[in-house]
Order: structure tokens, then C-alpha cells, then sequence
């Protein structure tokens, strides 16, 4: 993730609402499929995020995860506290209140980290770090029906995610397929629940700090509280009001910078809600292999790229593993601490965007 520094104004009271985009456009014949690219085209170059609607995802699939997740937060602190992700060298598991970091600044949320169900790799000789990313996960052994959820979810998700990058590459006239290989045996999906408690007592607002996301697409869901805000055109954060039944999808950075800023990555936060209210949202990253290397994407409108937001501290490299990780060792110091102290010594300093060319 690459960061803003934390201010909290109000949202403007005039927000503009997000784009709504149905997915189910692209079955309807090739006058609405036309259309849909259209309004794709529009919301991925223009904002970067918008509404998804259309997608196929059930809601009972939905009440399903949900009840899970609740089921999670729930569970005695001791339960939680048992999947602490400071036991796993894999960035997995239970993050308290106030662990991770966004911009260097607490995140008031505590939540669980999943990713695909695979056995642990330790980087050997030679090999790159990011393989400590992979691994298992640490699930509540109170709460069996949570992994079937999970896993479910990311398989679901998955499959709407793909659809909608063919979609979306389609709809700026790219190949559907120029980014198969990279997703191809062995993609690294990314799945938090989170729940935000309240607010923090201390006079902070952050729920989770303003940053982009570095993967690809983001698929979120939220509840009905709102807190969720995205910077728009105007440079203020607007907020994002809960639309029963869709999903909040942004860009990552993967893809702002495989179209030279065609594409918009936008920064985002959640402002916590206010006083004892809880607010739970689950976002589903869609991540390439960690190995993957993101080649620039070939596409009609290159020529008039505006070419990539450049931030000095946030250095990206065309494998995608390489990413991750350093957002992870920023993210969660207490896991690189115990864990990976020589990675957090040998961070790569700021530098010029690595895609190749």
C-alpha cells in the first residue's frame, strides 16, 4: 500500500455518489455488454472505485460469511488471541486493536487475516523473501464452520474478480487474457474480517489510515454503518454510503502502473465509527502469483497515459511478491520484529518504479 498523511475534516456534505456497475450487463446481448464496458471504461480511468452490482454472489452466500465472522468476533478474547498473527511468520491470523499500522499511525479495527490454504515455504538459499508469505492459516478451533466460510468466500470472489478484470481489459480495448499466466497455478489471494470497535477515546478517527491497495482489484463488502471515504478529483474524501447487495470494488496499484496511470488507484480510508458502535466489512484482494511479473499492458490508449503518481516512499517492483511484502512488514512491526528482523533491516529504500518495460 502507498499512503497519504492522516487529516480527518468532515467528508464534504455534497459527496458525489460512487459509480454503480452491473456485471450481469456483460450476458444481455452485445448492446448492453457495449454499454457496460462503457460505464466500466469511464469508472475505472475516471475514479478508480465504484458499486458493483450484477455479480452473481448470493444472499444467503453472503448471510453465511457474515454469521461466521460475527461468530469470530464474538469468541472470548482468549479464543481470538490464541490465532495471534505474531505466532505466524506468514503474516497470518488475529491482529488486536490498534497492531497494525497504515502511514505509520495505529489502525483502531482488530481482525483475521486468510489466504490460500497452503503449506508453509521457507525462503531457501537464493530464493526471494516474499515466499515467507505463503502458508497456512490459523483458524478457531471453537468455530469450525469459519474455514468452510472463508475459503468459500475466496473461491467466490475469485471467480468474480476474474470475470471482471477481462472485463475491464476488455472494456479499454486490451486482451481479456494478457494477465491469465499471472493469476495461473498458484494466485495469492488476500481475505481480512474486520471489525471496527468504536472509536479510539483518544481524539483519533482512524479507523484504518488513507492508503491504495497494491494488488489488482479490491472487492469489498460492508455493512450498513458507513465510515468507508475515497478521495475523489476535488482532493477531500467522500464518503461511500452502503448499497444493499454490491460490492465495493477499487483498483489496485498493480494496475496504475501497468497502464502508466490510465487506470486509477485512489487512495481510501474508514473513519471509525462513533462512540461503542461496531462497524464489520470484508475485503477480498485479488492478487496475482507472488512471483508474477507484471508486464505493461498493452492497450489502444497508452499514448495518453498520464503516467504514474509517484511516491518517493513507495517504491514498486514489477514482481508482484516483492509488494506485498514490504506492506506487510510496515503493516504489522511486531510480526517483521519476531519474525523477519533482517527483512525490516534490509527494506528497499525508496526508488523509481520497477514494471519492466
Amino acid at each position: 500500500m502507498s499512503y497519504s498523511t492522516p487529516s480527518y475534516p468532515p467528508s464534504h456534505p455534497d459527496h458525489r455518489r460512487l459509480p454503480v456497475i452491473d456485471l450481469s450487463a456483460a450476458d444481455r446481448g452485445p448492446a448492453e455488454r457495449a454499454a457496460l464496458h462503457e460505464r466500466l471504461h469511464a469508472a475505472a480511468h475516471e475514479v478508480g472505485f465504484f458499486q458493483l452490482v450484477g455479480h452473481g454472489v448470493t444472499e444467503a452466500e453472503t448471510a453465511a460469511l457474515e454469521s461466521a465472522m460475527r461468530a469470530f468476533f464474538a469468541l472470548p478474547e482468549a479464543d481470538r488471541l490464541a490465532l495471534d498473527n505474531v505466532n505466524s511468520p506468514h503474516f497470518r491470523g488475529y491482529t488486536r486493536v490498534g497492531d497494525e499500522r497504515t502511514g505509520g499511525s495505529r489502525d483502531w479495527r482488530d481482525q483475521l487475516d486468510i489466504g490460500a490454504e497452503r503449506p508453509a515455504r521457507a525462503p531457501g538459499p537464493g530464493e526471494e523473501p516474499y515466499w515467507w508469505l505463503q502458508g497456512p492459516n490459523q483458524w478457531p478451533a471453537a468455530l469450525p464452520a469459519l474455514r468452510t466460510a472463508a475459503l468459500g468466500w475466496i473461491d467466490r470472489l475469485s471467480a468474480v474478480a476474474d470475470r471482471l478484470l477481462r472485463e475491464l481489459l476488455t472494456a479499454i480495448g486490451a486482451d481479456p487474457a494478457f494477465y491469465d499466466e499471472a493469476f495461473r497455478d498458484g494466485a495469492h489471494p488476500h481475505l481480512k474480517l474486520v471489525r471496527y470497535p468504536g472509536s479510539a477515546g483518544d481524539g483519533s478517527a482512524q479507523g484504518v489510515g488513507a492508503h491504495k491497495d497494491y494488488g489488482f482489484l479490491t472487492l469489498l463488502l460492508q455493512d450498513t454503518v458507513g465510515g468507508l471515504q475515497v478521495e475523489r478529483e476535488d482532493g477531500r474524501f467522500h464518503d461511500v454510503p452502503p448499497m444493499p447487495g454490491a460490492f465495493v470494488v477499487n483498483l489496485g496499484e498493480l494496475l496504475e502502473v501497468a497502464t502508466d496511470g490510465y487506470l486509477k488507484a485512489t487512495h481510501h480510508r474508514v473513519v471509525s465509527p462513533p462512540g461503542a458502535r461496531e462497524r464489520f466489512s470484508v475485503p477480498y484482494f485479488h492478487n496475482p502469483r507472488l512471483d508474477a511479473r507484471i508486464a505493461p499492458l498493452d492497450f489502444p490508449h497508452a499514448h495518453v497515459a498520464p503516467g504514474v503518481t509517484a511516491d518517493p516512499a513507495n517504491p514498486l517492483f514489477a514482481e508482484y511478491g516483492r509488494n506485498e511484502l514490504k506492506g506487510k512488514l510496515r503493516a504489522h512491526p511486531l510480526v517483521a520484529a519476531r519474525h523477519h528482523p533482517d527483512l525490516v533491516r534490509h527494506e528497499a529504500p525508496a526508488g523509481a518504479v520497477a514494471i519492466p518495460s
